[in-house]
């Protein structure tokens, strides 16, 4: 067997590529990973997840952003905060990510090579580096190319003064006047990143509301924070034109003939699938008009049966969460290994200022669905914890079944909103009900202590009566046990 031929070619290294890889390996596959950036880790690692993460962080460490409840909104815990404070981070926690993931490479024997990969043939691709082109063969092929900034036309992007998702990450100033166009999951987190840097904000939407897929009161009270804040929300109004008339001088032409002026625009309106130099033809795919891959949504496999598709190229849910399982799943399928099937249920996180979380139903999808449901609500700043911590906004909402009495969602806005979305998620993928919030005891003071406010204020909205038939349930079944011995 040729050198150049394996079991399984992975094509992008970010979390689906990786993950797939490994899992690859562990079955004692040869396993080939090709990464058209200079480092591995993909657009997760390098322009997506762990950077914009890692600016937050380091935004409301150097802002004090915590403790302006207690002192003030004029509070800092850094005076004068400088690009170079933001970037100096973020390259310490890449060089980490780098390293860890090298290293998960070389311990599990996954080849890696730098160069971009176009198929040449159903089971052959030629990866192209900046010394020479190599062809490689295999049985199967794993395609988790991720996806880029969408950038249309008619905004003018520079590099500098309109920039995309990608670049506000090289930024070498920090803003006066920030318009942020696309209030999607991208826009939102710097949006709300730039605010706690006391940036100007105006948020452009061409949609009534901003992610449409949230719990609408969540969204309200998302909204609401931020307008507290001082960022302008414009939705309705679509961009026409986006100019640079001089160094840090941006001219904006919205749909209804409103005018907006900014030094710096950051459009995130969309992205696209990183596809169009993978010569997808050649192995008989084909991408939508975004770039995207369609697979079969249990076994991430292609119309091709030996190609597999996972991450953001095959669209929603696109988080690196959902897309580590997709590449597991997808390779241990490719070798007829036993995985489990993915989640129906799974945490969504949004980390803005302040994070949102949720996971299960929302009101809307359980009116949808005709569930009879009630809500329990519990605000942060009620809580002693959030006291101590000087949180004066965020809330938790859980839907409840009346019949079963079934958690159905979970929805938090706030502080530790992605960190706590994890106690309801186990609770609502094991079936359990109200009953177990109400009874069981959770550390005081803490955030998690809103699951049992939240859940007895649901508690004293249901029909009381509901609530005797399930007590003389109970009664019932411990009598049996009891019984039975």
């Amino acid at each position: 067997m040729s050198q150049n031929h394996y079991d399984l070619i992975v094509i992008g290294s970010g979390p689906a590529g990786r993950r797939g890889a490994i899992q690859a390996a562990k079955l004692n596959k040869r396993v080939l990973v090709v990464e058209r950036g200079r480092r591995v880790g993909g657009v997760s690692v390098h322009t997506g997840t762990i950077p914009s993460k890692t600016l937050r962080e380091t935004v409301l460490n150097l802002t004090g952003w915590r403790e302006r409840g207690f002192y003030g909104r004029a509070y800092r815990a850094k005076q004068n905060i400088g690009a170079d404070d933001l970037r100096r981070r973020l390259a310490i926690t890449l060089d980490h990510e780098v390293d860890v993931l090298e290293h998960q490479f070389a311990r599990n024997n996954v080849d890696t090579i730098e160069g971009t990969a176009r198929f040449t043939g159903p089971n052959a691709v030629a990866v192209e580096s900046a010394a020479a082109v190599a062809d490689y063969t295999a049985d199967r092929f794993l395609i988790a190319v991720g996806t880029r900034p969408y950038r249309p036309a008619h905004i003018g992007f520079d590099g500098s003064n309109i920039v995309d998702s990608d670049e506000i990450l090289d930024l070498t100033r920090i803003p006066r006047q920030l318009v942020v166009v696309g209030a999607s999951v991208i826009g939102v987190e710097y949006a709300s990143i730039f605010s706690a840097l006391d940036v100007k904000v105006t948020v452009v939407e061409p949609n009534s509301g901003l992610m449409p897929f949230l719990d609408r009161e969540l969204a309200d009270e998302f909204v609401h924070d931020l307008r507290d804040r001082g960022v302008v929300m414009r939705f309705g109004a679509k961009v026409v034109s986006a100019t640079v008339e001089g160094p840090e001088n941006c001219r904006l032409v919205l749909s209804d003939d409103r005018e907006l002026r900014a030094d710096m625009v950051l459009f995130s309106a969309g992205r696209e699938g990183a596809t169009d130099t993978l010569n997808l033809a050649a192995c008989g795919l084909e991408a939508d008009e975004r770039g995207r891959l369609v697979v079969d949504k249990a076994s991430f496999q292609t119309a091709v049966p030996h190609i597999y598709a996972a991450g953001d190229i095959i669209g929603f849910p696109s988080l690196a969460s959902t897309s580590m399982e997709q590449g597991r799943i997808a390779a241990g399928h490719a070798f007829n290994a036993a995985v489990h099937a993915a989640p129906e249920f799974f945490p969504y996180g949004i980390y803005s200022v302040p994070e949102i979380s949720m996971i299960g139903m929302s009101e809307e999808q359980a009116r949808e669905r005709g569930i009879p449901y009630e809500c329990g609500v519990a605000r942060f700043r009620e809580t002693s914890r959030g006291h101590i911590m000087g949180i004066g906004s965020g809330f938790m909402k859980m839907l409840f079944a009346l019949e079963t009495r079934r958690l159905l969602g979970v929805h938090i806005v706030g502080e530790g909103a992605t960190e706590l979305i994890h106690i309801g998620q186990a609770v609502l993928n094991l079936e359990g009900t109200l009953d177990y919030f109400v009874e069981n005891t959770f550390n005081y003071p803490t955030l998690a202590e809103a699951y049992k406010v939240a859940a007895l204020d649901a508690w004293n909205r249901m029909p009381k009566q509901q609530a005797s038939v399930i007590a003389t349930r109970k009664k019932l079944d411990l009598a049996a046990k009891a019984v039975n011995g």
